[in-house]
């Protein structure tokens, strides 16, 4: 009967020091984790029972094996904004309105250049 005692004793152990190990410490309460490895090597039975008690945090769904983690929420203001306008333009269209936006802004400064022009010719005569 001990022997058996302490194969369970060693088996709650080495459970708990394995979840211990592979826990993210996000998920480890109340001390470090290696604070808690000390204490289940050193008190194998009362630190395998604290642990399991108070030290791990278990999910929303009860106990959850180690390797099955929930997907992460992301920690702090989640960011809300709209994604930015994508372009649905060809390269050849982009190029093709590039060049009409030039031509216009080369006629505009055409036009203005000729109201400077007639405003000073119609200031000379007149003078």
């Amino acid at each position: 009967m001990p022997f058996l005692f302490s194969l369970l004793v060693i088996a709650l152990m080495i459970g708990a020091l394995i979840d211990i190990i592979t826990r993210d410490d996000s998920q480890v309460k109340h001390l470090p984790k290696m604070v808690w490895i000390i204490i289940v090597i050193l008190l194998p039975l009362i630190g395998s029972g604290l642990w399991f008690a108070i030290g791990r945090e278990y999910g929303e769904s009860g106990i959850s094996m180690p390797r099955m983690r929930r997907a992460e929420r992301p920690r702090g203001p989640v960011d809300v904004r709209p994604a930015p306008p994508v372009d649905v333009r060809t390269t050849e269209q982009q190029i093709a309105d590039l060049d009409r936006e030039i031509e216009e802004w080369r006629l505009r400064d055409e036009i203005e250049r000729r109201r400077q022009d007639g405003g000073d010719a119609a200031a000379g005569p007149a003078a």
